[in-house]
C-alpha cells in the first residue's frame, strides 16, 4: 500500500477547513474575537520568534490540550473565541484544524501562509 503524499493530505484538508488571510486573522485577534494558536515546535519559537499574545500549543499535544476530558486539557483553549492555528507554512495547521474539526471543534480556522508569511510581511515578532 502506497503512502499518501503529505502535500495531498494538506490539499484535501484545506478543502474542508476555514482558512483566514493574515490581515483578517490579525484583526480578529486584536478585536478579541480570536485566539492565535501557535502549534510550532518549541525549538522553532526559540529560533524564529513568536507572535505576541499567541497561545503556544505544540502540535503533538494539541488534541490532548483541547479535549475537556483529557488530563492535559488547557482551559485557555476552551473559549468561545475562534481558535486560529498557525505553524511555519500552514501545512501542519491545516492538518491540525481538520483533526480538531473531526473531534467536534467548531470555532476553528487556520492562518494562511503561517509564521513564515507573517515574518515576510514584517508583522510584529517577539524574540526571546
Amino acid at each position: 500500500m502506497a503512502i499518501t503524499p503529505i502535500k495531498e493530505l494538506v490539499q484535501a484538508a484545506k478543502t474542508e477547513i476555514r482558512s483566514l488571510d493574515q490581515a483578517e486573522a490579525e484583526h480578529m485577534a486584536a478585536q478579541g474575537d480570536a485566539l492565535l494558536v501557535d502549534i510550532r515546535d518549541p525549538r522553532e519559537l526559540k529560533r524564529e520568534g513568536r507572535i505576541e499574545g499567541a497561545f503556544h500549543a505544540p502540535r503533538g499535544m494539541l488534541e490532548f490540550w483541547i479535549a475537556p476530558d483529557s488530563p492535559y486539557h488547557k482551559p485557555e483553549l476552551a473559549t468561545g473565541k475562534t481558535l486560529i492555528l498557525f505553524c511555519a507554512s500552514a501545512w501542519r495547521s491545516a492538518l491540525s484544524v481538520k483533526a480538531l474539526q473531526d473531534m467536534g471543534v467548531e470555532n476553528i480556522a487556520e492562518m494562511e501562509g503561517g509564521f513564515s508569511t507573517w515574518k515576510k510581511r514584517c508583522a510584529p515578532v517577539v524574540l526571546d
